[in-house]
């Protein structure tokens, strides 16, 4: 059995998004209903319905940044009951087997994690995702959302929160070290909040100064203007690390010089062409040059609970769930017009 739920999709690479309505698969032994409440728009979300990833199928529902209530639980779930308000962020499977799932890293799953969307579900069908009023989701892959986030700013955190989280908790951002995070965006605007929470010392490194006020005012220690090249002069070899959270090519060897003895720069944005690295800017100070992808359903309820308590939530905007709404909200990203996170509100797709 299946239920026919209302839903914004993109029909083609190259078509504005539409309404529409998409089948949901009845609840299994162990699945979870969730009347989805908040939706975040990621920039992910653009990049895979324009095919800038690769070829995905259409029509396709985007929207991995989700929050809502359980509405209803299969006879064998024990993590969650009907009224609990809870998350679902960039997955919702794994194969459970292989050695990655079994230390507890699913988000590596060597077979390939299960996506919210674009994925093959167990079922075989393709995986949709938030931007639709319901979603139904195995139980060990929805999260608890603590009371102490606002209801309306706690989607982003479930991509966001936890895309820049898992990297500074990685490599041991806190007291002591020196962490700069390249570009003030979405995943930008997270990292320098959870950084700072964690004790580190903050630098923003931003194309202009345009947004300093916001910067500091999130946690910031410093900001610094990429598109001065005086820059890379005064801060070459001071940062134990470098979170880039942008998704556009930059010149990576100027950003590596940046670390210090040991330092390593993550990427978190995926820019859609490779970056070029000339070797022996790792050999001095022995650099490093890694990526990271989201966190482990440990990891995401970790910063969940570590957001609850040091007060920490995205910066959004608020939207409604209209087609025309979430197709103005993606120029605008990509014109880097909004502080920091769009979020619709579900509940106007419900009612339409």
């Amino acid at each position: 059995m299946t239920t026919t739920v209302n839903a914004i999709a993109a029909p083609s690479a190259t078509e504005p998004l539409v309404r529409t309505t998409i089948e949901r698969r009845d609840v299994g032994a162990k699945d979870v209903l969730i009347e989805i409440a908040y939706s975040g728009i990621c920039h992910s979300d653009i990049h895979t319905v324009r095919g800038e990833w690769g070829q995905i199928q259409y029509p396709q529902v985007v929207g991995h940044e989700i929050v809502g209530v359980v509405t209803e639980v299969g006879p064998e779930v024990t993590l969650h009951k009907v009224g609990d308000r809870v998350g679902v962020g960039c997955m919702v499977n794994s194969c459970r087997e292989c050695e990655n799932c079994l230390a507890g890293a699913e988000n590596y799953c060597l077979k390939g994690n299960t996506g919210t969307y674009t994925a093959v579900d167990r079922d075989g069908t393709i995986t949709q995702g938030g931007y639709s009023t319901h979603i139904v989701v195995v139980e060990d892959f929805v999260l608890r959302v603590p009371e102490a986030i606002p209801y309306e700013k706690a989607a982003p955190l479930l991509c966001a929160g936890i895309t820049t989280y898992s990297p500074l908790a990685h490599w041991n951002a806190g007291p002591g070290k020196k962490v700069a995070v390249v570009g003030l965006g979405g995943l930008g605007h997270m990292a320098v909040k959870i950084a700072h929470a964690m004790g580190a010392e903050v630098t923003v490194l931003s194309q202009t100064l345009s947004k300093k006020e916001d910067g500091l005012r999130l946690g910031a220690d410093h900001y610094y203007a990429t598109g001065d090249p005086q820059t890379f002069k005064d801060l070459r070899n001071s940062f134990d690390l470098v979170i880039n959270t942008v998704s556009a090519k930059i010149d990576l060897n100027a950003y590596l010089r940046l670390l210090s003895l040991d330092g390593t720069f993550v990427s978190v944005g995926a820019p859609p062409e490779p970056l070029d690295v000339q070797v022996f800017t790792l050999f001095n100070n022995r650099r490093s040059f890694a990526g990271s992808s989201i966190g482990s359903i440990a990891e995401t309820q970790e910063m969940l609970d570590f957001c609850a308590e040091h007060g920490i939530a995205p910066e959004t905007e608020l939207i409604e769930a209209s087609a025309d709404a979430v197709n103005e909200a993606y120029e605008r990203v990509l014109a880097s017009d909004v502080r920091y996170r769009f979020v619709m509100d579900i509940t106007t797709l419900a009612a339409a």
